[in-house]
């Protein structure tokens, strides 16, 4: 799963800076799926408050599983949506995304939820080949 990138923001990397307004549209056209995820749990965080807000429901389909993994296994990519949306963004397994307010004191339940413990206990063996 590559990024879909315009002749024009190739041209901008290629000459040096790029804009990272640019980038991020780049990687909400090409990755619509994790888009939506990532944008409608940063939604539901701020309408249902609390520490953090997270998906559990598997992906439709291969395309909308390698688009997570591609936004989520990508440091520029990770860090230009959680700059953009204002958020931590965290991830277990192929599906379980989860965004964390700046806050520091969600820092513990961050820390829990990226845990090897909580890694481990977030397994299933319906998952073992995701």
């Amino acid at each position: 799963m590559s990024l879909d990138v315009s002749p024009a923001l190739l041209e901008q990397a290629e000459r040096g800076e790029v804009d990272e307004a640019e980038f991020v549209d780049c990687v909400r056209t090409s990755l619509p799926y994790a888009w939506e995820m990532i944008s409608s749990l940063v939604a539901q965080l701020k309408v249902d408050g609390g520490p953090f807000a997270d998906n559990q429901t598997p992906p439709p389909d291969e395309q909308a599983r390698g688009q997570l993994l591609r936004a989520l296994a990508s440091d520029a990519i990770r860090g230009a949506l959680q700059r953009h949306f204002g958020v931590r963004l965290a991830f277990q397994n192929c599906h379980r995304v989860a965004v964390f307010p700046l806050d520091a004191s969600v820092d513990e339940t961050l820390a829990r939820f990226t845990s090897v413990r909580n890694q481990l206990l977030n397994q299933s063996p319906e998952l073992r080949d995701c």
